[in-house]
């Protein structure tokens, strides 16, 4: 990868770390009784990583892609042995820089941020573009 992109890792094999899963779901509106009861384990590389040889991890920077929850020192899981399907959030190499971005396939093909101050990159047929892969997941605390 160029030295413009942070990249953190490539998920390779990591040993499980199981953590309480727990059934019940957390109301996101009303307040519900909460329950103590936990499913099972949960593995955090078994729910974000589907193919770990396939897989790396990136930082986001900048603000294009607010508007669809990726801020700003975010990780992205990406998954480079996904097809990119159009409206997938990509990591391409645009003539020799790396954006994250939502694939357009078109017509024309276009990679878009997803905030409404920025504008489609508009990809001509002849342009140095390749998908380096899908973004699948992203982690981003909430705590500063």
């Amino acid at each position: 990868m160029p030295p413009s992109a942070t990249f953190l890792a490539s998920a390779g094999e990591f040993p499980a770390v199981p953590m309480p899963f727990f059934l019940e779901r957390v109301s996101a509106g009303f307040p519900s009784p909460a329950q103590d009861y936990v499913d099972r384990p949960l593995d955090l590389n078994e729910l974000c990583i589907q193919r770990p040889a396939a897989t790396f991890f990136v930082r986001a920077q900048g603000e294009s892609m607010i508007e669809a929850g990726i801020f700003p020192d975010d990780v992205l899981v990406v998954d480079r042995s996904l097809t990119a399907r159009s409206g997938d959030v990509v990591i391409a190499q645009f003539y020799g820089e790396l954006t994250v971005k939502q694939l357009q396939l078109g017509p024309p093909p276009r990679l878009v941020p997803c905030n409404q101050r920025l504008r489609p990159i508009h990809v001509p047929p002849d342009a140095d573009l390749e998908i380096l892969g899908v973004v699948t997941h992203v982690i981003h605390s909430l705590r500063k």
